[in-house]
């Protein structure tokens, strides 16, 4: 990968890279765009390949957090952080500590959070080392792991897509497949089963397939199986770049609407066959963002019940991007881009506006 080509033709404002010997830290920081405010994303650990794929993955993160909070309206900027690393055999208190250092040299153009192999614990570590961290319990007004919201808003999305494309209020009876069943995909499949949802699951962990299908009734479905399960609604809430060449084939269902970040490996091409195919798509970053709903609630003065209302109005800011992408008969993904690409565009225009983060007014101490 070339760094800086990438850099330059996705408009990131900055990408630190993060070293600390001692501890084995390498981290990367992608600042994606401040133009309504301090960028917000979380920090994920994964065992890359190397460093241009978790390059590769920062800067596709960094700048769906952008869209994200344009979309729903929120007054923050794009931006994410990966460690590079296992997560089962790296962690420690020394590294999360080190990695705080960095996030505080920032100065509050980056604020953190949990996201993949990132826990409120983990995170709590960071803290310890700077202010700019959200989703932490140890503060006033701390909201703790986001993934509940998270969860809310893809349900409140998966309703809205239902009715978009199959004009049904309620998801009682329908075949939902859901790909991962991690913090958010546990979540979502609490509140799909109470909603009357024949659930139908697949993960690595079968530990975690065995407990949806006591609890839930859920079908089991193994590996790749679950991209040619005949069902309603694919809700993937795994790693991305699941909607790609290989996959899209197997389909045999009319609605993607899912948590997980980054799901078409190639986003115009991808999103052009779905819709050419009749698959509604809900692009990722709008019906995912009642985690960063959440936090940004933290940062304002946390109440839970707010927070739940807002991921809510993912419900109502789909079937916007829905609207808009039938007027201009083009992919979900495209007219939601326009829609936070028009917020963005709108707030630079105005004559002298920048953002200062020179003190932590914004804070909640």
């Amino acid at each position: 990968m070339q760094a800086f080509e990438s850099i330059t033709e996705m408009g990131h404002e900055q990408v630190v890279f993060c070293h600390d010997k001692a501890t084995g830290l390498k981290a990367i920081i992608a600042i994606h765009d401040t133009t309504l405010g301090p960028a917000l994303g979380g920090t994920r650990m994964w065992d890359y390949a190397n460093s241009d794929a978790a390059l590769f993955d920062v800067l596709r993160l960094s700048r769906g957090m952008t869209y994200k909070a344009a979309c729903a309206g929120l007054n923050l900027g794009g931006g994410k952080a990966v460690i590079i690393g296992d997560a089962k055999k790296m962690k420690s208190e020394a590294l999360f500590r080190a990695f705080g250092r960095f996030v505080n040299s920032l100065g509050g153009r980056y604020i953190t959070a949990e996201d993949v192999n990132i826990g409120v614990s983990d995170i709590e570590q960071v803290a310890a080392e700077t202010n700019y961290v959200t989703g932490v319990t140890s503060r006033p007004g701390g909201s703790g792991d986001p993934s509940p919201v998270t969860a809310w808003g893809v349900f409140f999305g998966i309703k809205a897509t239902v009715k978009q494309r199959l004009g049904k209020d309620s998801l009682r009876g329908l075949k939902v497949a859901v790909q991962g069943i991690g913090n958010v995909g546990s979540h979502l499949c609490e509140y799909l089963h109470q909603e009357g949802a024949q659930l139908i699951v697949s993960d690595i962990d079968q530990e975690k397939l065995k407990l949806m299908a006591s609890k839930y009734s859920a079908k089991i479905v193994e590996g790749p199986a679950i991209y040619s399960t005949e069902c309603d609604v694919f809700a993937p809430c795994a790693l991305g770049a699941i909607i790609n060449d290989e996959t899209i084939p197997m389909f045999k269902f009319s609605v993607i609407a899912g948590g997980a970040n980054n799901q078409l490996l190639d986003e115009n091409k991808h999103g052009k066959i779905l819709k050419d195919k009749n698959i509604l798509y809900a692009p990722d970053y709008v019906i995912n963002a009642g985690g960063l709903i959440n936090v940004y609630n933290e940062l304002r003065g946390y109440n839970a019940e707010v927070a739940r209302k807002q991921a809510e109005g993912i419900y109502k800011t789909l079937l916007t991007v829905y609207s808009e992408a039938d007027r201009l008969a083009i992919s979900t993904l495209a007219a939601s881009n326009a829609v936070a690409e028009r917020r963005i565009n709108t707030v630079k225009a105005v004559t002298g506006f920048k953002h200062t983060y020179d003190n932590q007014s914004w804070i909640r101490r």
